[in-house]
């Protein structure tokens, strides 16, 4: 309402968001596992005076910095400028509330890429002490980089003592922050272990140095599958209540649930009878197939902590339709057109006659012609459902279902949306607005599907 909308057809926003931040916080979480991986790895290798090792390390550094500072820094611009267009005010709150976070994030991103261009450009040039140096100032860079954008994140889902408060410490340290600051440090940890499993498996062959790479990699990798349970258990409960509620009603949700489970308990037998055990069996085959296993386990992870802040997207603060839960009894009183700066203006150009004193009048929309009023329902659809839903087909789309519903029934569903599904804002417009949205979701609702009753259907068409 504060912005205009932005409708991506089928995939929908909040998916297009997803599929971004999934691809960045995969290959960002590399970035601050694999520079543990490097400073405690090179400086193993210069004390041992392995130079093999050293020289595998070499090799390996400039995969790591194309895939997490090139590719990372991209998708990592990909984020802001998905957010900005799909969830504007959300990211509005996110940058007045911790602008000096976010300028703090900036500082050490930039440290860690000096340090990683250094680390690299500077190989063979520095003294041992001053390279493994390097390597751990990278490291320590992108861990409080982490930690930074892990509180920042985290408010979004349980702002806490920020409600009542309104300060940057009350909401940068919230209920989630310790949670998840402890599942992401686990699972940088462990996705840098199946990074390098693959690398090396796949660079190297059977030999004595691919079988120590795995060996000092697995203890690694089990503590940051030890650290993500420890984490994700702590997450669980600090859920606010109806977010709790939304991961336990959805049954999707549920199934993923049971799905990660299942995957990290497969990568934890995985880890044990492979590389712990039989580090020779990491073959490139059993390496994919351990990285595919943490892949699916800590994506699955991030799908359910997004989807279970409805109908927020910060929690108590934005609504999923993009406007703050204290604006709601604003926009039902003065209408939904005229409480957003863009419909107004839309109403204001494109039908004049439901002006009253320059103001819209809902109950002037209704005389409008019928396409005017299915036209003017979808603007409203598009800023206060647009978020979350598709329109006929595509993720969550309402046109199915809407199937078996009445007009009166859908009506009523509308102007109590919060009521009919917990998980949804509540109406924020006229009971006006509401007959114009109605208007607009019977034209999507779907036809009958022929052949589920042939019986019935051959006496209806005899009659």
């Amino acid at each position: 309402m504060h912005y205009p909308w932005w409708y991506v057809p089928q995939l929908t926003a909040p998916m297009l968001i997803a599929v971004v931040s999934v691809l960045h916080v995969l290959v960002s979480h590399y970035a601050v596992g694999g520079g543990l991986f490097f400073a405690v790895e090179t400086g193993f290798a210069y004390r041992t005076g392995n130079r093999d090792y050293l020289e595998y390390l070499r090799r390996h550094a400039p995969f790591f910095i194309l895939l997490t500072v090139v590719f990372g820094a991209i998708s990592g611009v990909g984020i802001w400028w998905t957010i900005g267009l799909a969830s504007p005010l959300a990211t509005e709150v996110l940058i007045r509330n911790f602008v000096f976070g976010w300028a703090t994030e900036w500082v050490f991103f930039v440290v860690e890429l000096s340090a990683a261009f250094i680390f690299y450009y500077f190989w063979g040039k520095l003294d041992a002490k001053t390279h493994v140096a390097i390597a751990w100032i990278y490291a320590g860079a992108a861990w409080v980089s982490l930690v930074l954008i892990t509180g920042i994140t985290a408010f979004m889902l349980n702002p806490g003592s920020w409600l009542e408060h309104r300060t940057f410490w009350s909401g940068f340290f919230n209920p989630q922050f310790i949670p998840q600051t402890i599942s992401r440090t686990g699972g940088a940890i462990l996705l840098a272990s199946l990074y390098v499993y693959v690398h090396a498996s796949w660079t190297l062959k059977e030999s004595a140095l691919r079988e120590l790479i795995v060996r000092r990699s697995t203890r690694p990798a089990l503590l940051g599958a030890a650290l993500i349970t420890l984490g994700g258990i702590a997450w669980f409960a600090m859920l606010p209540q109806s977010a709790r509620m939304a991961l336990e009603a959805a049954a999707v949700l549920t199934v993923l649930t049971v799905l990660i489970f299942a995957l990290t308990a497969a990568v934890f037998l995985l880890l044990y009878l492979g590389p712990y055990r039989h580090p020779e069996w990491m073959s490139p085959g059993f390496a994919l197939a351990l990285f595919l296993f943490g892949l699916a386990a800590f994506s699955t992870g991030e799908f359910i902590r997004e989807a279970v802040r409805k109908p927020y997207v910060v929690y108590n603060v934005v609504l999923g339709n993009q406007i703050l839960e204290e604006e709601v009894p604003a926009f039902q009183s003065a209408g939904f057109l005229q409480s957003g700066r863009w419909t107004r203006e839309y109403v204001k150009e494109r039908f004049p006659e439901a002006l009253q004193d320059g103001k819209v009048d809902s109950r002037r929309l209704l005389d409008l012609k019928q396409e005017d009023r299915v036209l003017a329902g979808r603007v409203i659809f598009m800023h206060h459902c647009n978020d979350c839903h598709a329109e006929k087909r595509g993720y969550s789309a309402v046109g199915p279902l809407l199937f078996g519903r009445s007009r009166n029934m859908l009506a009523e569903m509308v102007s109590h949306l919060h009521e009919t599904h917990y998980f949804m804002p509540p109406w924020s417009g006229t009971r006006e607005e509401a007959e114009l949205v109605t208007d607009y979701l019977w034209t999507l609702r779907p036809e009958r599907p022929k052949g589920i009753y042939p019986n019935l259907e051959r006496l209806e068409t005899r009659r």
